[in-house]
């Protein structure tokens, strides 16, 4: 279907696309360690979505004021799953498990499921045929994932939770790659869209549950304004945003499987949780599978 002319629809350079998507890393892999870190204050989920959302829909007002809450061309099939694995549902699925789960194996399997639930997406949903050295990364990250998942046996601090619940988020991140990819948003665009109907359907939350945010301290409130609101819930949903429209759905999503790296080395150098050698490795073939997968070394 055709979208209205006011919806910017040019294509960003691929050079552009890469550096969207290593910004992205490095911001989600601050954002995993700040949700992680949240758990030891008084903020919740429904505080952390203030925070995440608020900001960007305050600063990007102006964008989505004009374009609308509801874009024309923009069919519901592919506004929910944008909204809800970007925005409100991926964050309270994420959030819930890292309050219980470290965030280096917490890095791992939902870094690690991204890219593999976005290109089974890709295959099943849309024929998409990723070449054998795309493949042999995708057979890396699965590798990494399962070093993660056997370690949980034996003391990696996987939880039961997390098990269940990041496996659940990489599928709905998935889901939004894909349906912003066919959306003809621009990056901005989805940014401002997504933010603005993640902080409205937070609200509810808020009345139901109530806040935290107005009750905490500077101390616990300035990490996550810059990590949430300004990093994660602006910055990076850009980044993320041009990468997808410069280098397709499911080559955007393999970077992601990066983030555990440096989450994993973060979250024993920087919140003092115990990396064993089993996480290690496991985040080193998940980063070599994502180096592959990126298509580096394809013919074409």
């Amino acid at each position: 279907m055709a979208l209205v002319t006011d919806i910017h629809t040019d294509t960003p350079s691929q050079a552009t696309g890469y550096a969207g998507a290593v910004v992205t890393v490095l911001i989600w892999a601050a954002w995993m360690l700040a949700t992680r870190q949240s758990a030891a204050t008084s903020l919740n989920s429904i505080d952390i979505g203030l925070i995440r959302f608020g900001i960007p829909a305050l600063v990007l007002a102006p964008v989505w004021w004009r374009t609308g809450l509801l874009p024309r061309g923009v069919p519901l099939r592919i506004l929910l799953p944008m909204v809800a694995g970007s925005g409100i549902v991926f964050l309270h699925v994420a959030a819930t498990a890292l309050q219980v789960t470290p965030a280096g194996p917490a890095a791992i399997l939902l870094g690690g499921a991204m890219p593999l639930a976005t290109a089974l997406i890709g295959i099943l949903l849309f024929g998409e045929r990723p070449d054998r050295m795309r493949l042999l990364g995708l057979s890396g990250i699965v590798a990494g994932v399962a070093i993660l998942l056997a370690g949980s046996l034996t003391g990696s601090g996987m939880t039961l939770g997390g098990l269940v619940l990041l496996p659940l988020g990489a599928l709905l991140w998935a889901g939004f790659t894909h349906a912003f990819r066919r959306s003809g948003l621009s990056a901005l665009q989805g940014a401002a869209i997504i933010a603005a109907w993640s902080f409205l359907l937070n609200l509810p939350l808020v009345a139901v549950f109530g806040q935290h945010v107005t009750q905490a301290s500077l101390a616990e409130l300035l990490p996550q304004v810059l990590s949430q609101g300004i990093l994660s819930g602006l910055v990076a949903t850009l980044a993320y945003g041009t990468a997808i429209r410069a280098l397709g759905g499911s080559q955007a999503a393999a970077f992601t499987a990066l983030t555990p790296v440096l989450a994993t080395l973060g979250s024993g150098y920087l919140l003092g949780e115990p990396v064993g050698l089993t996480a290690l490795l496991a985040a080193l073939v998940t980063g070599a599978g994502v180096a592959l997968s990126t298509g580096i070394l394809s013919k074409s």
